[in-house]
């Protein structure tokens, strides 16, 4: 076994020890010491130096059937993270590669190395791999050209515009032709973010007024597609504003994933059927071969300087939580990253 690092006996990890009802509260989280376990062959051992916390962590929280299987309490939560290879049994790792897979919310992880990609910090800056370049980047890009077909000319909303994926369609879709891009966002910093340095023509505060005014007003001759990340009051705005023959990716419905009620919008579906709307739900998992396209495409426009984006990173293994609450109150600017010490 090649292993320069001296390897720890344990390290702390995040367990779920309660399903939360409604809001997630700290006491439904224990961060615990966990053994560190060697390596055995085909295997390798890494030290989590990045650790995504993403919305979609709080419906695996609920037990309940889903495309991903919930957590299990008092045991590891999973997500995705970016680490450096301490201890490899597997050909093709070695000590010191930098790696991407799904045994965050930890210090350490011991897993199969045909579960971890090798990852370049001279490519890009290494958080980049789990926002930017990373799932929210696939499922922007994913979500906006293949499921919402965009059409050079389209008018196009995004909820969630400031987020690790909305900030993304929108510039994507300037990129690719779209004559109008809207966004909204929950402040005003977010709004100036949008229109200032991300290139929309137009932004609004969800919290200022009635969604579909606002929305009415920012794009008069309506909205051919909608990439919807939040849901409710937005997609019955949309759904208002969407052309005939409109599409909208159903992508997220962060202001439903903490709701104990059913939602009362949307009240207007049935103007799905005279508009001939097109509403399609996407899972990032099902656009897998769009990796080598939407890399080589979306790096080069970072490179460039023609895409944009933010990160909001917070220190600590021991602050991940923090993060995720925050991230699902919207105190983020892109994406929402816990930076462990190096």
């Amino acid at each position: 076994m090649s292993s320069p690092e001296s390897l720890p006996a344990t390290g702390r990890e995040w367990h779920l020890i309660s399903r939360p009802r409604g809001w997630p509260a700290p006491g439904d989280f224990a961060l615990r010491e966990g053994p560190v376990r060697e390596p055995g062959e085909g295997e390798i051992l890494v030290r989590n130096i990045h650790l995504s916390v993403d919305p979609y962590m709080r419906g695996r929280m609920n037990d309940v059937k889903s495309y991903v299987p919930p957590f299990k309490l008092d045991e590891p939560m999973t997500g995705g993270a970016i680490g450096i290879v301490t201890a490899s049994q597997a050909e093709g790792f070695a000590p010191g590669d930098h790696v991407l897979h799904d045994l965050g919310w930890r210090e350490h992880a011991t897993l199969r190395a045909r579960y971890a990609t090798k990852v370049s910090p001279e490519l890009a800056p290494l958080t980049t791999y789990l926002g930017v370049l990373g799932m929210p980047g696939l499922t922007a890009y994913a979500g906006l050209l293949e499921v919402a077909s965009l059409k050079k000319g389209d008018a196009v909303f995004v909820s969630g515009a400031a987020g690790a994926v909305g900030s993304q369609v929108g510039q994507i879709a300037k990129l690719k032709g779209a004559s109008r891009v809207i966004g909204s966002a929950g402040s005003d910093e977010k709004v100036r973010l949008l229109t200032e340095e991300y290139g929309f023509d137009a932004a609004f505060n969800y919290k200022s007024g009635p969604v579909a005014a606002q929305l009415k007003e920012a794009a008069p001759s309506g909205i051919d597609v909608y990439f919807d990340n939040v849901g409710g009051e937005h997609l019955e705005a949309a759904i208002s504003s969407l052309n005939v023959h409109g599409r909208a990716t159903i992508c997220g419905m962060i202001a439903q994933y903490n709701a104990t009620e059913p939602p009362a919008a949307p009240r207007n579906l049935a103007m799905v059927i005279g508009k001939r709307l097109r509403l399609q739900g996407m899972l990032v998992m099902d656009h897998q071969d769009l990796m080598p396209q939407f890399f080589e495409e979306v790096s080069g426009w970072i490179r460039s300087g023609e895409l944009k984006y933010r990160e909001t990173v917070v220190e600590g293994v021991e602050n991940a939580v923090d993060a995720f609450l925050g991230l699902l109150k919207g105190e983020n600017t892109g994406k929402m990253i816990v930076t462990l010490a190096d």
